[in-house]
């Protein structure tokens, strides 16, 4: 069986105002291909963003068992896997912790890969890093001007979700 190269996904979020509008945006690399994506809501937070970045781009994936090093500028998302806190909130049954819909739809595309986690530093000059964060700045401000909402975490629905 060949072995599949590795994926680079590159994630970061904005939001103006927390909450108030924001957005993701996501650099895939694998080889010589790359992909970007990204979506925005008129009313979210900066965190939500930030996870929802990661999810999307493991999403996108089109194969199982990947091998997936991301590299995010979000404290928040990448201790929550690194340090060990997504775990114990998970034993916990995220009782109160924030975003605990994103976090249970994340565990779901985690499981499906080998995920590596890597903080970078935002807003200094990283290529990829400055992409992401320019597609999650203008998703931002197309959605708010759209009035698109991401639903609280309460009673989450996907299939409600209204991106660009």
């Amino acid at each position: 069986m060949e072995k599949k190269p590795v994926i680079y996904l590159y994630t970061d979020g904005a939001s103006s105002g927390n909450p108030g509008p924001g957005g993701y945006g996501i650099v895939l690399k694998c080889g010589p291909l790359s992909k970007e994506m990204s979506g925005g809501f008129a009313l979210t937070t900066n965190n939500r963003m930030e996870l929802l970045a990661v999810i999307k781009g493991l999403e996108a994936i089109r194969w199982d068992n990947a091998e997936v090093e991301v590299y995010s500028d979000s404290s928040y998302v990448v201790k929550a896997i690194n340090e060990g806190w997504l775990h114990r909130w998970q034993t916990k049954g995220f009782k109160k912790v924030k975003n605990p819909d994103l976090w249970m739809r994340f565990l779901e595309i985690y499981g499906r890969h080998k995920v590596n986690f890597h903080w970078i530093k935002g807003h200094a000059g990283h290529p990829e890093n400055e992409r992401c964060d320019a597609l999650a700045v203008d998703a931002g401000a197309g959605a708010a001007a759209r009035g698109e909402i991401l639903p609280p975490d309460p009673g989450y629905d996907p299939a409600e979700e209204t991106l660009l």
